[in-house]
């Protein structure tokens, strides 16, 4: 399979030097492959939102090396470290993060009028983006007027518009019923067998199994690193 990202011994320290020291990530070597689906797996503390934010390119490395797709991002400017993450990865998150005043339409449409597409696409896309999701008949609505579960897929819609080749996928049932998160991560199945590269980070063992593959997280470090037999939905 052709890689895709790769941690080489990365640290992200907090403090460094002080007595209060903090090895968020201690070490952690990793790669993944383009068009894989692979939880990220730990209890609160344990490093996986900070590897999310290092896999994202929303934080860079106290030490050690992250290549996205053969590119050391040391090397790129924060335009292009931005473009990225516009771009390249699509995030969701716990606490969907939509703009209340805001429509549907318009929640999605935001990241791709900061990429500076044209009006009539970006609606284009978003539409495309909702129809995904079962929220065509909620485009005038605001988040304040949906459930839970609908304001998550709202904010999967924002994420996939681009038709991004990531998705980064961070507690995304957590703030969710067991039907409605059962939902999402049925979508996210679905995303990669399309081909998108699907990383979920989760504290959830029952999560981590929808996964076909579980890097498990203690203190920074990498403890388990498996494939798994995953029944599909």
């Amino acid at each position: 399979m052709e890689k895709l990202v790769e941690l080489r011994d990365v640290y992200k320290i907090y403090g460094e030097g002080l007595e209060s020291e903090v090895r968020a990530l201690d070490g952690v070597s990793l790669q993944i492959d383009r068009g894989e689906f692979v939880a990220v797996v730990g209890q609160s503390g344990s490093g996986k939102s900070t590897m999310m934010n290092v896999l994202g390119c929303l934080d860079i490395p106290t030490r050690g090396d992250y290549f996205l797709e053969g590119t050391d991002v040391r090397d790129l400017t924060d335009k292009e470290l931005s473009r990225i993450r516009n771009k390249e990865i699509g995030f969701i998150f716990q606490q969907y993060n939509l703009i209340q005043t805001l429509t549907v339409l318009e929640n999605v449409e935001l990241p791709l009028i900061y990429q500076g597409i044209h009006a009539d696409e970006r609606r284009d896309m978003a539409l495309d983006a909702l129809e995904r999701v079962g929220l065509l008949g909620r485009i005038k609505h605001k988040p304040t007027e949906m459930s839970g579960g609908q304001q998550q897929r709202v904010a999967i819609a924002r994420a996939i518009a681009t038709k991004p080749p990531i998705i980064m996928a961070d507690e995304p049932t957590g703030a969710l019923d067991s039907r409605t998160g059962h939902e999402v991560l049925e979508f996210l199945q679905q995303l990669n067998r399309e081909g998108t590269t699907v990383i979920l980070i989760t504290h959830d063992n029952g999560i981590a199994a929808t996964a076909r593959r579980c890097v498990r997280l203690t203190d920074g470090k990498i403890v388990e690193d498996k494939e798994q037999e995953v029944d599909w939905f």
